[in-house]
């Protein structure tokens, strides 16, 4: 439960191999997009700090690896537009994450009213009732 961000950390950085061997370094998009389908994972599937700290680390990846090649972050329009698509992500993953939970606590309560017991007899002496001729 606890390795939410150990493994989006890992994921990040094999994702930004994988797009580097693509051609990430001619289009930065490879690489975004893997990010991005990281950190919305991560945020779909960890707590909110582990994927707010793996979006953290794809934006340093995507910056200072794909954008610059040398590990050294920068700051300018790309990384602008990157940290705006994890950001999304993240949102995305959350968001995702927010209605699966709600789904499943209506469903879980649902189930909960319909196993409520009826009483039997109460429903016999109804049918019975309808089926009885009326004499005016």
């Amino acid at each position: 439960m606890g390795f939410g961000f150990p493994f989006g950390c890992v994921a990040s950085v094999a994702a930004v191999v994988v797009a580097d061997l693509a051609g990430a370094t001619g289009h930065p998009w490879y690489a975004l997009v893997t990010l991005g389908a990281v950190v919305l994972a991560s945020a779909y599937r960890s707590s909110p700090a582990a994927a707010s700290g793996v979006a953290v680390v794809a934006w340093a990846l995507h910056t200072g690896f794909v954008l610059g090649r040398f590990g050294e972050l920068a700051f300018d329009r790309g990384s602008g537009l990157a940290a705006l698509v994890l950001v999304s992500a993240l949102l995305a993953g959350a968001l995702a994450r927010a209605v699966s939970t709600l789904r499943s606590r209506v469903s879980s309560v649902q189930a909960r009213v319909s196993s409520v017991p009826v009483r039997e007899s109460s429903v016999r002496v109804r049918e019975f009732a309808g089926r009885v001729p009326r004499i005016p």
